[in-house]
C-alpha cells in the first residue's frame, strides 16, 4: 500500500466524504497527501485542526510556542482544563490525535519569526494563519507570497470576523488590502478587546472549509474576495479584492524581497525605540521573586501596570504599590511617573510592559525595568491563587 492509498479503517471513517461527488476516492486520497501548517493553535487554530484532522488532511504542522491559560478556555476548543499549563502544541497534537489517530502532527514550538518562517512554510501545501497580532499575519503574508504558498487568512475581534485566502497565483495579498499597519494601540487585540467564544469556531471553521477545497482543487475559494461576519447582527458582507500592481511585495515590481522585522514594521517596536535598545543593549528584566524582596526594601521600585482597566479590575499589585497606566494612555501620561526613583514595568507576560520599558528609557528614565513573565510569574512565583486573566 502507498502512502496515499487508504486503508479499510480510512475508507470507512471518511464514509460521507467519498460519497460527495466533489470529493470521491481520487479526492480523499489529496486530503490525505495534503500538507497544511496551521500558525497558532488559539481559537482560530482549535476549530481548524480538529476539522482538518477529521476531514484526514495527512499532515498537520502545528506553530505555536505559548501555554493554555484558564482564559483561553472560552474559546480556544482544542484545549481543556487538564491542559492548563501545557504548551499548547502539545496538548493540541493530544487531541487531533484523538480525533484522527491516522494524521500526522508535525510540531514547531517557536514563536514564528523572519529567521524561520521561510524554512518552516516551505514544507506545506497551504498556509492558514490563525494569530491575532498584526507583526504575525504581515509575516504570514508576506512568507507565503516569497514561496508561491496560498495563505488562508482569519481575524475576530469581540462580534466580528473576516476570512479571505491570500497570495494565490494573480490574486491579492493581505498587503493588497492593509498596505500598512494600523497605528499601535489603535486596534487592540482580542486579550484586551475581547472576543465572544463562539466567534473563533465559525471562522476559523470557514478557514478550514476553505483549506479542504484548495487541497481538493474544487469550489470558489475566498481569493479575491473578503467575508466579513457581523455576530451581533448575523449579517455576511462580502467585499470584492483585487490585486494591487502597485503592492510592495506582491506587485508587478515588489520592492520587498525578503521579510523583514516587523515588530518596527508594525510599530510594536517602533525603530527608534529599537535603536534605543541596541545602543543600551535593552532592557534590564527583573524575576519576580527579586522584585518581592525590592518591593519589600527600605527604598521599593515605582510599581507601573500598563494592562486595560478591565485586567486590573481581575488582579493588580496595588497593595504593594502598583499604579495602573494602560499603554496605550502612556505618553499623554508620563508625568505621572517619577524620574528619581526606579520604575518596574509589568503586563501579564511582559511583552506590552517590554514597549513601555522602552519607551521609558527613550523618554530619559534611568533606571527602567521590566517584570520578566508579567503578573503570570508573579501569581506563580510569588502569589498563588491571584487570577489572571
Amino acid at each position: 500500500m502507498s502512502d496515499s492509498d487508504l486503508s479499510r479503517a480510512e475508507l470507512y471513517r471518511y464514509a460521507r466524504h467519498l460519497a460527495l461527488p466533489e470529493v470521491g476516492l481520487d479526492g480523499q486520497k489529496r486530503l490525505k497527501a495534503g500538507r497544511v501548517l496551521c500558525v497558532g493553535a488559539g481559537g482560530l487554530g482549535s476549530p481548524l485542526a480538529l476539522y482538518l484532522a477529521a476531514a484526514g488532511v495527512g499532515t498537520l504542522g502545528i506553530v505555536d510556542f505559548d501555554a493554555v491559560d484558564e482564559s483561553n478556555l472560552q474559546r480556544q476548543i482544542l484545549h481543556g482544563t487538564k491542559d492548563v499549563g501545557r504548551p499548547k502544541i502539545d496538548s493540541a497534537e493530544d487531541r487531533i490525535r484523538d480525533v484522527n489517530p491516522h494524521v500526522q502532527v508535525v510540531k514547531h514550538a517557536s514563536r514564528l519569526s523572519s529567521h524561520n518562517a521561510l524554512d518552516i512554510l516551505a514544507d506545506y501545501d497551504v498556509v492558514v494563519d490563525g494569530t491575532d497580532n498584526f507583526p504575525t499575519r504581515y509575516l504570514v503574508n508576506d512568507a507565503c507570497v516569497l514561496l508561491g504558498k496560498p495563505n488562508v487568512y482569519g481575524s475576530v475581534f469581540r462580534w466580528e470576523g473576516q476570512a479571505s485566502v491570500f497570495a494565490t497565483e494573480g490574486g491579492p495579498c493581505y498587503r493588497c488590502l492593509f498596505r500598512e499597519p494600523p497605528p499601535p494601540g489603535l486596534v487592540p487585540n482580542c486579550a484586551e478587546g475581547g472576543v465572544v467564544g463562539v466567534l473563533p469556531g465559525i471562522i476559523g471553521s470557514v478557514q478550514a472549509l476553505e483549506t479542504i477545497k484548495l487541497l481538493l482543487g474544487k469550489g470558489d475559494i475566498l481569493a479575491g474576495r473578503l467575508l466579513i461576519f457581523d455576530a451581533l447582527g448575523m449579517e455576511w458582507r462580502e467585499v470584492t479584492l483585487r490585486r494591487n500592481p502597485e503592492c510592495p511585495v506582491c506587485g508587478d515590481h515588489p520592492t520587498q524581497t525578503e521579510l523583514i522585522d516587523y515588530d518596527v514594521f508594525c510599530g510594536v517596536v517602533p525603530a527608534d525605540v529599537a535603536q534605543v535598545s541596541l545602543a543600551t543593549g535593552g532592557v534590564e528584566e527583573v524575576d519576580s521573586t527579586t522584585l518581592a524582596e525590592r518591593l519589600d526594601s527600605a527604598s521599593p521600585p515605582f510599581l507601573l501596570d500598563v494592562r486595560e482597566p478591565w485586567e486590573w479590575a481581575v488582579s493588580n499589585l496595588s497593595d504593594r504599590g502598583a499604579r495602573l497606566i494602560p499603554l496605550g494612555e502612556l505618553e499623554e501620561r508620563l508625568g505621572e511617573i517619577p524620574r528619581g526613583r526606579p520604575v518596574v514595568v509589568y503586563c501579564k507576560v511582559g511583552q506590552r510592559s517590554m514597549q513601555a520599558a522602552l519607551r521609558l528609557a527613550e523618554a530619559g528614565f534611568g533606571d527602567v525595568a521590566n517584570l520578566a513573565g508579567g503578573i503570570v510569574a508573579w501569581a506563580s512565583e510569588v502569589e498563588p491563587g491571584l487570577p489572571v486573566v
